[in-house]
């Protein structure tokens, strides 16, 4: 029985973060050619989500009822995925707006680059391009399909500065932005989205968060060491949150993320070893804080941050992931402390068992994340 709850719950968690559905990453790029203002758009975007035709209500293509065809499209090369866009999706810049309070923008797609197929189990991106000639308007909203999910708008200058970043949630429009000054986001505006930013990587998004904050739960749900645990991590992961936005630490994903998985499966397996926390345990802890920051940080790195609204992006974004961790604590209490913290088998039947289950997830990731 608890080997089949092991293989079910690994599954779901696999299929949960292989194929988790990412905001696509719009690039509006403005250049002069002779003297006329023009701009360069291009979309970093899930390809086969979007002909497979997986609705944005999903958080992974796994929840949809269409995710066989996702996963065939997945396997495709790039000229039969190509073949495919040009057949299904019909007029995709009509599905693109950018407008002044004059008019439509005209966008003209000029390249669909596909990646050569890899490790099916992480997402493929393709990068779509568009030309814009000859913008006579200086101020704009962006606007795509509903069905194409949300998306992060980043809009860089002639001399490649940074204007404006706005996460825009499927079928929304961006606010009103500038092509050539810098459009500054309110305070309440830009902390409102940084926190629900941050709630939202932990809950739903960050599966590896969650089982680490579940591990250090499980061993002693009671108040003073959980506090101790929790305070240790948040303090270790806004120091390198803050290091890292700031790109005074820069490790790439590619090593941090292999790591992270193994900081869930380290403090996992101590859980079947220990009843009470060691002496070591808050210095590990505080380590592995330290990696998950840098995690966050790529996040936020990826999204941008207004410069002039920097601290308060940063503060907001970490209070949104506390939110998101507290979250977590409190469902963990409420469904597991309240029902078996007193049972004289909690230990055995229920401690050991869970961390067992986070520590395969884990160490699972880390082999995915290190060789695939």
């Amino acid at each position: 029985m608890f080997f089949k709850i092991f293989i079910f719950i690994l599954f779901f968690i696999k299929s949960s973060y292989a194929h988790e559905l990412r905001p696509a990453i719009a690039n509006l790029n403005i250049y002069e050619e002779d003297n006329i203002t023009n701009a360069n758009l291009s979309i970093q975007l899930n390809l086969e989500a979007i002909i497979a035709g997986i609705e944005t209500k999903h958080s992974n293509t796994e929840n949809s009822e269409k995710s066989e065809e996702y996963k065939d499209l997945r396997r495709m090369n790039p000229a039969v995925l190509l073949h495919q866009f040009n057949s299904k999706i019909k007029n995709f810049n009509n599905k693109i707006n950018l407008t002044s309070n004059i008019s439509n923008l005209n966008l003209t797609l000029i390249s669909v680059v596909i990646p050569e197929v890899g490790n099916t189990d992480i997402i493929r991106d393709t990068t779509v391009t568009f030309d814009i000639q000859n913008i006579k308007e200086e101020r704009f909203k962006f606007y795509w399909d509903k069905n194409l999910g949300s998306i992060i708008l980043r809009i860089n200058s002639i001399h490649n500065e940074p204007l404006y970043t706005e996460l825009i949630e499927g079928g929304k429009q961006s606010k009103w932005f500038s092509i050539k000054n810098k459009i500054e986001v309110g305070l309440f505006q830009n902390v409102k989205e940084y926190t629900l930013l941050g709630f939202k990587h932990i809950i739903p998004k960050g599966l590896d968060h969650i089982l680490f904050v579940l591990a250090l739960f499980l061993l002693s749900p009671k108040l003073r060491p959980l506090v101790l645990q929790v305070s240790i991590f948040t303090l270790a992961h806004t120091i390198t949150l803050f290091l890292g936005a700031l790109k005074i630490i820069t490790i790439p994903a590619i090593i941090v993320e292999p790591i992270i998985a193994l900081s869930i499966c380290f403090i996992a397996i101590e859980n079947l070893f220990t009843e009470s926390i060691r002496r070591t345990r808050p210095y590990i802890i505080f380590i592995f804080g330290l990696l998950h920051g840098l995690g966050f940080a790529g996040v936020l790195n990826e999204i941008g941050i207004s410069t002039n609204l920097f601290i308060s992006s940063l503060i907001s974004f970490n209070v949104g992931v506390e939110l998101g961790q507290i979250s977590v604590i409190i469902f963990s209490y409420i469904f597991i402390a309240l029902l078996f913290q007193k049972k004289s088998w909690y230990q055995n039947r229920v401690t050991k068992p869970i961390s067992m289950i986070i520590a395969s997830i884990g160490f699972y990731w880390f082999i995915q994340r290190l060789f695939f």
